[in-house]
């Protein structure tokens, strides 16, 4: 694994692909620099995700942190039209790859979402890691500690203590924002 990382401001993709390797999400993103938590990137208003069959351009800047921990990545939202705050993915394997312009994970389903409103905090896309875990053949010492660990993250998340409070992501939200980096026409 490469330690290099990009200057603030470079532009980079963070990929995921699934359990037997097939691509997944991409997103167009640009590195913000390191905290005691991990690596933050962003995606500004107006920047592409896209998978297989799907594609979606970011309605309001994001930041994600690709935390030192290698089982999950951390997606928090200003004023997601839905109300979506925090979102994280469940991962395998999330890191910087040998490229330092490209953060690489593994999604493993399950995420935990928190919106503003009387939805709140949960664990989501159940459904979706029973059926990857028959299809993909997932380890069982795999789905057990990822398993505890969506309990977890979910209960932090609740209570709202750093990296998953506002104050925390809202810093590197306003380090994307000072960018003023324009939408991309071309996606």
């Amino acid at each position: 694994m490469n330690d290099a990382r990009p200057t603030p401001g470079t532009e980079m993709i963070f990929q995921w692909r699934k359990w037997d390797g097939s691509t997944h999400w991409r997103h167009e993103c640009v590195y913000l620099g390191a905290d005691e938590w991990g690596d933050w990137i962003g995606q500004p208003t107006g920047w592409p995700s896209e998978r297989p069959s799907a594609a979606f351009i970011a309605a309001t800047p994001n930041v994600t942190l690709v935390p030192r921990q290698t089982d999950f990545a951390l997606t928090v939202n200003r004023d997601h039209p839905q109300g979506m705050r925090i979102y994280i993915d469940i991962g395998w394997d999330v890191r910087w790859s040998d490229d330092p312009l490209l953060a690489v994970g593994i999604d493993m389903d399950l995420d935990v979402v928190r919106v503003e409103g009387e939805r709140g905090t949960w664990v989501d896309d159940r459904d979706e890691w029973a059926e990857h875990s028959a299809q993909f053949g997932y380890p069982a010492d795999v789905m057990s500690r990822l398993e505890a660990l969506a309990l977890d993250l979910e209960q932090r998340v609740r209570a709202q203590v750093a990296p998953f409070d506002d104050a925390t992501p809202d810093l590197w939200l306003d380090r994307l924002d000072a960018l003023h980096l324009a939408p991309r026409l071309d996606s």
